[in-house]
């Protein structure tokens, strides 16, 4: 994937290459503990930070032979320190590498996730204020309903999308842990300290226990809130969707000037992004579904989570990344017909405004019941013959018995359904 939307920095952070360097900087943030405990000369840990290097294709050949990729990390570095490579995973196990580098990792894809989210609340902000008033039909079951603001509707993204940020701030605090506590966690061959001190070193919390990992609820935690965003995502792409259809055509992704739609229709413009976000959000959500799989291991650990792990994170956090960035793009772009959404909200001959009527005579005193069966009989000719409903209503005894023609000219009046927006984005965005 590619393209325009995707960073080469979110790849970056799950290579190969990467992923051993933060496993070095682990095993090096533990040997400078341990000799700030005096558990091994000062001197030696800067000979190790000096010469600890490795070679991804040395380390692919010796985990060919020994099959174990930790252990190959190891014996390249060793290759290079030399003598003091005997100070270098002292009372470790290889999950405490892996676990405390998979967290670092994470750290760094989510603060590129922070700043998507930080991204998009912007152009959501932006543009709900620009449409505060852009009168559109809203619609329930798909039929209309009553009126709203396009404003509004980019404003419930926009709360939808800070409900996201906070969840994304919890779920990465609670990946931000590392551990170095031994073969299952009793710290039998290292010193507590040491954990606390590395991974002070590291930016990292250490887990307050764990066993031979770090419990993979955290990891879910976060996959699921990252599946929860391309929910959001999805929810919006589905959206813009249903109002670029040809019968509503309310709104249009963006189409640039050599840009093609279709091969065989030249008249053609898709919402392909949408679509694109759409399909993408299931991949996201399976992921979860992985993760979620992944909390239930064998007494102190097996090795079931891994192989899934190296998948689901980054395939998640790049996908998340991505999607972000053009669902950014879009609603930047985005081509807003406000007169296509004046004409649709007009389309049902001011049925839109049966609840404006219906209330209108129960306050003059028409017992509800009957108030609602003269507008609904009113309401289904409209729709059936194609009349306007104050026409109507004008021509029925009953109604025009109770409401007076100023008082029912007042029903079809606009200003009700707009006047508390500037209240609802005082509660969205603050005073």
């Amino acid at each position: 994937m590619i393209d325009r939307y995707t960073r080469p920095e979110m790849g970056a952070i799950w290579t190969l290459e990467n992923r051993y360097a933060k496993w070095l900087e682990v095993e090096i943030a533990a040997c400078a503990a341990q000799a700030e405990l005096g558990a091994l000369p000062q001197e030696a840990v800067e000979r190790i930070r000096e010469r600890a290097r490795f070679d991804v294709a040395r380390v692919a050949e010796l985990e060919a032979e020994l099959h174990h990729d930790v252990i190959a990390l190891l014996t390249c570095v060793a290759e290079n320190v030399g003598d003091d490579a005997r100070y270098i995973h002292q009372g470790l196990t290889s999950s405490d590498v892996l676990d405390t580098g998979l967290a670092l990792q994470v750290r760094d894809a989510s603060d590129l996730i922070d700043a998507d989210l930080d991204a998009l609340l912007a152009v959501l902000k932006r543009r709900a204020f620009e449409h505060r008033q852009t009168v559109q039909v809203g619609r329930s079951h798909g039929i209309h309903a009553e009126p709203t603001t396009f404003g509004l509707k980019l404003a419930l993204w926009y709360a939808e999308m800070a409900r996201n940020r906070e969840r994304f701030t919890a779920a990465r605090r609670q990946m931000e842990v590392g551990m170095l506590s031994g073969a299952v966690g009793t710290f039998a061959h290292c010193d507590p300290r040491v954990e606390t001190l590395a991974c002070a070193r590291l930016g990292l919390t250490p887990a307050p226990i764990s066993t031979q990992i770090i419990q993979r609820d955290r990891h879910a935690h976060y996959l699921t809130t990252l599946a929860l965003i391309a929910a959001s995502i999805e929810r919006i792409a589905v959206e813009l969707r249903h109002l670029q259809r040809t019968e509503v055509l309310e709104v249009e992704e963006s189409f640039g000037k050599q840009q093609k739609g279709s091969s065989a229709m030249p008249h053609k413009k898709n919402p392909v992004s949408a679509e694109n976000l759409t399909g993408l959000s299931r991949l996201v959500r399976a992921n979860a579904g992985a993760a979620l799989e992944n909390v239930p291991l064998w007494h102190e650990r097996d090795i079931s989570h891994s192989s899934v792990e190296r998948v689901i994170f980054p395939d998640s956090t790049i996908l998340v990344d991505y999607m972000l960035a053009r669902l950014t793009r879009v609603l930047d772009h985005l081509v807003v017909h406000a007169g296509r959404m004046r004409a649709n909200l007009e389309l049902t001959h001011g049925l839109i405004h049966s609840q404006q009527v219906l209330l209108a005579l129960t306050r003059a005193g028409v017992a509800r019941e009957a108030a609602y069966r003269w507008v609904q009989r009113n309401a289904m000719r409209s729709w059936e013959e194609h009349t306007p409903l104050a026409e109507l209503l004008t021509a029925d005894p009953e109604v025009t018995g109770v409401l007076s023609a100023a008082a029912l000219a007042a029903c079809f009046d606009l200003a009700p359904h707009l006047a508390h927006v500037d209240t609802i984005f005082a509660r969205v965005f603050g005073a």
